[in-house]
């Protein structure tokens, strides 16, 4: 039988720095405070402050019994070694060699969230994608990046809700308003952020010429309670309303229910079209708003303006930081990681979670290397 001892003792290492950078002993702590705060019969007295706790209390929960699961994985999967040799037992080597690899896998996953260092990577995401240079194919791109980001959303288990959709003259779209939630949802998203550039064979070139266009990306950490932090004043919103124009629903094109709202002071525009009513529509555009405002005002506390959100580049030439070849080769690659691939079409299917990998590697190790300079 295979000797599996020097997997094992790798693996007890990987297993003991995670519950070093994950601080498995101070989330013992704070779960035990936290299950204390869900007894209180008054929790539900402040909604706001109850919907915190019992978020925190289920990420701080998951993390202790997925690191509690693969210690005694890992304890079991010893034992099973130990038994094996001591019986020279070669029927286990297969049952073996699947735990090592799973528990790998799990680790791997474990180390990835060493890697979200913001203080905003957990949250929710807030995610604005426009059209840029290139006429109707960057609307039809932007339209394509939209179906990219939902399926990468999908595909994690994380949900999603289109707030507004601006369709394009002819094809595609001109922007669209999406929320991705799910843990780390900010954090992974801010590898995409900035101009992404696709060349390919216009599909609305008659003469099939290969064309180059242009769409951006520009996440935003999505708070759901911003109150403490940004106070927005009636008199300096300009509200508009209209008929909502794309999917939502039958009551879409029968009401004026769609709302944009305009922030003077800042000249922050923000649309909402998806929910059922002009006042719903109203209250999620003021969420997204306030969040914006937020952003707006850390960058303004910052000497590094890109510290959340760096500002925004124009969607064209020279500004693009990931390219998407489909002619006259395939090939997807990401200028500030070097990460390349040639499966172009599992990419736009969402398949980004390798992108974004190579992108938190590289922000820690720029980090690093700014800290040391």
């Amino acid at each position: 039988m295979r000797n599996f001892t020097d997997e094992l003792v790798a693996l007890r290492k990987r297993f003991r720095e995670a519950e070093a950078y994950l601080d498995l002993a101070g989330k013992r702590i704070r779960l035990a405070e936290l299950e204390a705060d869900m007894g209180r019969p008054d929790l539900w007295d402040d909604q706001e402050s109850a919907r915190k706790i019992t978020t925190e209390y289920g990420q701080v929960s998951d993390d202790v019994k997925v690191l509690d699961g693969l210690g005694a994985r890992l304890d079991d999967t010893e034992a099973l070694f130990e038994m094996a040799q001591e019986e020279s037992d070669e029927s286990q080597e297969a049952d073996l060699e699947s735990e090592t690899l799973a528990i790998a896998r799990t680790l791997d996953d474990l180390e990835l969230r060493s890697l979200f260092t913001g203080e905003y990577d957990e949250v929710d995401a807030i995610c604005e994608i426009h059209a840029g240079a290139g006429g109707t194919d960057a609307q039809d791109w932007a339209e394509m990046m939209v179906r990219m980001y939902t399926r990468w959303a999908e595909r994690r288990g994380f949900t999603y809700e289109i707030d507004e959709v601006s369709p394009g003259a002819e094809a595609g779209i001109l922007s669209a308003t999406l929320i991705i939630k799910g843990r780390y949802a900010y954090g992974l998203l801010s590898a995409e952020k900035g101009t992404h550039r696709l060349v390919r064979i216009s599909p609305f070139d008659s003469q099939a010429r290969r064309q180059t266009s242009f769409a951006s990306l520009d996440p935003t950490p999505f708070l759901e309670d911003l109150s403490g932090e940004v106070t927005i004043e009636e008199k300096d919103l300009r509200v508009d309303t209209y008929r909502s124009s794309g999917a939502g629903g039958q009551h879409v094109n029968v009401t004026d229910s769609a709302v944009r709202l305009t922030h003077l002071p800042t000249g922050i525009v923000v649309s909402c079209q998806n929910e059922r009513s002009q006042m719903q529509n109203k209250a999620r555009a003021m969420q997204v708003l306030a969040a914006k405002i937020a952003e707006r005002q850390r960058e303004e506390r910052l000497a590094d303006m890109a510290e959340i959100s760096g500002p925004a580049s124009q969607a064209g030439w020279g500004n693009a930081f990931r390219h998407y070849v489909q002619a006259p080769y395939q090939m997807v690659k990401d200028d500030r990681t070097g990460y390349e691939t040639g499966n172009v079409q599992a990419v736009l299917d969402g398949d980004l979670d390798d992108l974004m990998e190579a992108w938190l590697r590289w922000r820690r190790q720029t980090d690093e290397l700014g800290g040391s300079s």
